[in-house]
């Protein structure tokens, strides 16, 4: 019978990939705390849109910001 111990020798993970789309929360510039959730791929430019803020019942520009 023959018997073998190897020691255990750790290796490293590889770094799994990043996702293409990012989720991101355009947020009201009129400042009422309203915002949509957006996906955008992650090498386009950062998101500015006009769209309907109902707690000022017009439409108003929404920029990007990170969603949390």
């Amino acid at each position: 019978i023959m018997i073998c111990f190897q020691p255990f020798i750790p290796f490293r993970m590889a770094k799994k990939a990043k996702a293409r789309v990012l989720i991101v929360r355009l947020m009201s510039s009129a400042g009422t705390g309203f915002f949509y959730t957006k996906q955008r791929p992650r090498t386009s430019p950062k998101l500015s849109m006009m769209k309907y803020d109902p707690k000022v019942q017009q439409h108003v520009l929404f920029n990007e910001t990170k969603k949390k």
